[in-house]
């Protein structure tokens, strides 16, 4: 890359744009936003420039170099290359910043794509090389920055000396912007524009802060089923704030990534058959990070109350008094079904979902396979490999016809996802040609990933190396 980012100055700055159309236009307008003196040379403008006239200075006239002498930047967006080609050339020649509308390439400045929450700015570029991914980078980041930022960043600054002065150190900073940034009232104040009752409300936080500091909070978040892309936009944001992270190996290497470099993570190593660390460790650990006033994530896969013990984690902290918010995450049998294409409910096949775990506690009782053994519904069982063979029987014993179609969902919605099919009378050994974790669905709809599926996570790679050459 050849370009630099920098954010300049430009308000009061003498610009020329050479040219009068559609493409001048938004130059000129962005220019006009930030306070330069603009200068347009052209025969004519186009509408757009039209409705902007009175805000620059308009030389009905084809370029020459003298309209070059004691410009800062100078933007060539005529319909010819010719022309643009030697505006950029004098311009260059005199060590002007020059923008060449059609060629990003050889520019000198190219202007980015923005995002504007006044007074942030985001702004980015792809280079020249694909606008069109720079306009969807855009939705996407447009979509993801709260509407109220710029409020809250104007609030920040009028209360920032003061936050400095009283938390000396910059994670106790950190603590409590990541505390108060999130705050219902806060959020409420600036949604509705009252700034002085926001910066009011961050006085107050800020005295109850000095004199008694804040303990930390947990925030149980779920990761999903394994695409990260399927994280929310919540859960994302709490990984980017976090100061502690305690995992789950069914916690993806994709979505660990995602998480704040200056985080400390935690495996808790949980999974089905093999728990490392028992939940009991796992509670103390979360209590005792928080205790020491840190900002802990407690991240599970799936959703925390689908079958990930979250429950009983609140449970802890409420009984030690300490603060939690909860995250929830797309649950297994919502993203690993609709990845392999078997809707979990269909008014020809399904009118009931149930979700089971195949694991319990060892004093647990059974399910009650004569309810779980109805016909035109969806069982979705997690965890249930280990029983499958257990499961066949007890489902047949109690009605359920052998010929049920079934479906076993390895790393669903990953790039490793694999769907194996069959029918109920087959499931113990199905079970044994897929490993952890994995989904067990049985009922009709199972059947209907043959028609369904669309996910293709292994491409197909027999066409050979060379047709990609």
């Amino acid at each position: 890359m050849e370009h630099l980012p920098l954010f300049i100055k430009i308000k009061q700055r003498p610009c020329l744009v050479v040219g009068g159309g559609a493409v001048a236009a938004r130059k000129v307008r962005v220019l006009l936003a930030r306070g330069a003196r603009v200068t347009v040379v052209a025969p004519a403008l186009s509408p757009e420039l039209q409705q902007l006239q009175g805000q620059f200075v308009w030389q009905n006239a084809v370029f020459s170099e003298s309209d070059l002498d004691d410009q800062f930047l100078v933007v060539a967006a005529t319909d010819s290359s010719e022309v643009n080609a030697r505006v950029y050339q004098l311009a260059n020649r005199r060590g002007l910043l020059v923008n060449k509308a059609d060629d990003s390439k050889r520019s000198a400045v190219i202007f980015p794509s923005i995002i504007e929450r006044l007074p942030i700015q985001v702004a980015f570029s792809t280079g020249g090389d694909a606008p069109w991914l720079a306009r969807l980078l855009r939705a996407r980041l447009d979509a993801l920055l709260p509407k109220h930022w710029g409020q809250l960043s104007q609030v920040a600054g009028k209360v920032r000396q003061k936050v400095k002065r009283t938390l000396s150190s910059s994670d106790a900073r950190r603590r409590f912007w990541a505390r108060t940034q999130d705050d219902s009232t806060l959020n409420a104040f600036l949604k509705q524009g009252n700034l002085a009752a926001a910066e009011l409300w961050l006085q107050q936080e800020i005295e109850q802060e000095m004199q008694a500091p804040q303990t930390g909070e947990v925030i149980l978040v779920g990761a999903g089923p394994g695409d990260p892309d399927l994280l929310t936009v919540k859960a994302l944001n709490e990984l980017q704030k976090a100061e502690v992270v305690l995992f789950d190996q069914l916690v993806s290497e994709e979505i660990l990534a995602l998480i704040r470099p200056e985080a400390e993570l935690i495996s808790v190593g949980k999974k089905a058959g093999h728990h490392s660390v028992p939940q009991d460790q796992i509670n103390r650990l979360l209590v005792e990070q928080a205790q020491a006033g840190k900002r802990v994530v407690r991240l599970k896969g799936g959703d925390p109350f689908m079958f990930g013990r979250g429950a009983e984690e609140l449970q802890t902290l409420k009984a030690a008094g300490i603060r939690y918010q909860v995250v929830p995450g797309i649950t297994a049998a919502a993203g690993a079904t609709a990845y392999a294409g078997i809707p979990l409910t269909h008014r020809d096949h399904a009118q009931s979902a149930v979700f089971i775990t195949g694991h319990c506690k060892k004093d647990g009782k059974e399910p009650d396979w004569a309810s779980l053994a109805r016909s035109r519904q969806t069982l979705v069982i997690y965890m249930g490999l280990m029983r499958s063979a257990h499961i066949q029987q007890r489902l047949i014993e109690q009605g359920l016809d052998a010929a049920t179609p079934v479906a076993l969902i390895e790393r669903g919605t990953t790039a490793q996802q694999r769907v194996v099919r069959g029918e109920l009378r087959e499931l113990g050994a199905l079970a044994e040609q897929v490993v952890s974790p994995s989904l067990m669905v049985i009922g009709e709809v199972a059947a209907l990933a043959d028609s369904l599926a669309w996910f293709n996570p292994r491409p197909d790679t027999e066409l050979g190396q060379e047709q990609y050459a």
